[in-house]
């Protein structure tokens, strides 16, 4: 008897034994395992900081309607659009309804009534806006992406209206059940009474008088190449390295290519064989382009999730870099080809991330040379822009530039056409 329960107490201990074995290779179920394959990569440390989704998104400006035609518009980081926004986050939003958006003349309510918008530009899926805004879950338009949220005070009514612009531009959803009463959407629409006016043209804004933004240099440094390598190679040290004309170099290991141009402060990357993830939607695609990010370079600075594709087999997702000094609010930082900064792009085949281009350049602490710049408004501002045809969209944003001194950031207009190019304003 005493040899079975010998026996039976020695089985168990090797099956411990083996089950803790388990758990120290491979982690808990749902976490990183010890063991790395080929199609795993390795974290790269102390370089950019991690971001949640919830911190890349908000909109690229909050425009206020007064009524008699009077507008303003207030910008990310500013006083009056974090006091905005941050109230309405706290917001309930449910019991939506759907209608073809030109049931309503928007244009004349926008002129006529008290209110105000939030505005994405190219959308933001409702089911990642809903972690910023309290959107409740209804299949009506869960699987919608929104690109602006109006908000205003109809004749003789007791609360606000509220609609939900389809990205798509067809329809509109109107929140039937909304916390707003009229006082709340008044006392927001009083924080842009003594701002700068704006006049509503075309469906953009264009202020009556200059507006103040901060030209700064910012001292800067470059991440190494090898920095990057490590965290988007499997084994770095069998990847070879091949030297184009143009000067710039491409790292591979038969499989991956990272190709490292513009001295060495920009990188292409491409992993054309990766596995599809399977799970192919916006709003995932996404998710696994900010987790991406976070494990493969991080994050250096303020960004917005400006571009997130449909359901095509080759999608795109985009990250614009904002940048932010004093009391004027934070404003993008364009990306032209003839300086690439400003952007972190990612290519998506079924879900899975398949190219990767940003720059490796990052903002050292410090104070910075700064000077307050005054961008052109009123008459000015409209003669340039009547030179253009198709103009659909105007704002203020920051042209950078290197040189030996740092990263210039040089204020400027920025006009969107209707043909889909985008200009500085000269």
């Amino acid at each position: 008897m005493k040899e079975t329960v010998k026996s039976l107490l020695l089985t168990f201990l090797v099956v411990c034994s083996l089950v803790q074995s388990y758990f120290l290779i491979y982690r808990l179920p749902g976490s990183n395992p010890v063991v790395k394959t080929e199609n795993d990569y390795i974290k790269t440390e102390n370089m950019g900081s991690e971001m949640r989704a919830e911190e890349l998104i908000f909109p690229a400006q909050v425009s206020i309607h007064m009524g008699d035609n009077r507008h303003t518009v207030f910008y990310p980081d500013s006083m009056f659009y974090d006091l905005i926004y941050s109230r309405l986050k706290g917001r309930m939003f449910e019991g939506f309804q759907r209608y073809a958006v030109d049931n309503m003349n928007w244009s004349e309510i926008r002129s006529r009534y008290a209110g105000l918008e939030l505005q994405f530009d190219r959308g933001v899926p409702v089911s990642l806006l809903q972690k910023v805004m309290q959107i409740s879950a209804d299949p009506l338009f869960e699987e919608e992406s929104i690109n602006r949220v109006f908000i205003y005070n109809g004749e003789d009514e007791e609360r606000a209206r509220v609609f939900f612009f389809s990205s798509q531009g067809d329809v509109v959803y109107e929140a039937t059940k909304a916390d707003l009463t009229v006082q709340d959407v008044r006392q927001q629409v009083d924080f842009g009474k003594d701002w700068i006016p704006y006049t509503l043209k075309d469906g953009y804004y264009i202020p009556e008088k200059p507006i103040d933004m901060v030209q700064t240099v910012l001292k800067v440094g470059t991440f190494s190449t090898e920095q990057i390598q490590g965290s988007l190679f499997f084994d770095p040290s069998i990847t070879r390295t091949i030297r184009e004309k143009d000067g710039s170099e491409i790292y591979t290991d038969s499989r991956r290519s990272l190709q490292v141009k513009q001295d060495g402060n920009w990188i292409n990357y491409t992993d054309p064989a990766a596995p599809s993830a399977g799970e192919n939607s916006p709003a995932s695609n996404a998710l696994s382009s900010i987790d991406f990010v976070n494990q493969h370079g991080g994050w250096n600075g303020s960004y917005r999730l400006e571009q997130v594709d449909g359901l095509d087999e080759m999608n795109t997702v985009v990250f614009r870099q904002y940048f932010g000094n004093g009391q004027f609010g934070a404003f993008p930082i364009m990306d032209f080809s003839s300086f690439r900064y400003g952007t972190i792009s990612l290519a998506m085949r079924q879900g899975t991330i398949t190219g990767y281009e940003r720059s490796l350049l990052y903002v050292k602490t410090g104070d910075w040379e700064k000077q307050v710049v005054q961008l052109s408004g009123g008459k000015e501002l409209r003669d340039k822009i009547e030179q253009l045809s198709g103009v659909v969209n105007l704002y203020p944003a920051y042209l950078p530039s290197l040189s030996q001194e740092g990263l210039l950031l040089k204020p400027t207009w920025i006009v969107e056409l209707s043909s889909g190019a985008v200009h500085e304003l000269k």
